[in-house]
């Protein structure tokens, strides 16, 4: 009978999915503790001028209204459709020119 492999150290056999499955979960993990870091680091190195800033910023933001916000997001949301729309335009003027130019050649 075939000795069956053991993982590190004689300990029971790991699937490997499992084995990946950790692996992504610890790498996700340690995404985050950098990501939390940064901020930690970010806000330690921030001046006091920015600090009022930031906290300003977020008082103005607990202050307005639902309505306000949804006012901004709609804003938010109409410009980018204008956004879009000039894009599609621009796209489209692009392919007339280019079969203006290959009609012009044929001829």
């Amino acid at each position: 009978m075939p000795k069956r492999k053991r993982g590190i150290n004689g300990m029971m056999p790991v699937d490997r999915r499992q084995l990946e499955n950790v692996k992504g979960k610890l790498l996700k993990l340690t995404k985050k503790e950098t990501m939390a870091q940064r901020s930690l680091d970010r806000r330690a190195e921030e001046s006091e001028g920015q600090r009022n800033s930031r906290l300003s910023a977020m008082e103005r933001r607990a202050e307005e209204t639902e309505e306000q916000r949804n006012t901004g997001l709609s804003d938010m949301a109409q410009r980018g459709q204008e956004r879009k729309a000039e894009e599609i335009e621009e796209q489209r003027n692009g392919r007339l020119v280019r079969q203006d130019v290959s009609r012009d050649l044929k001829e």
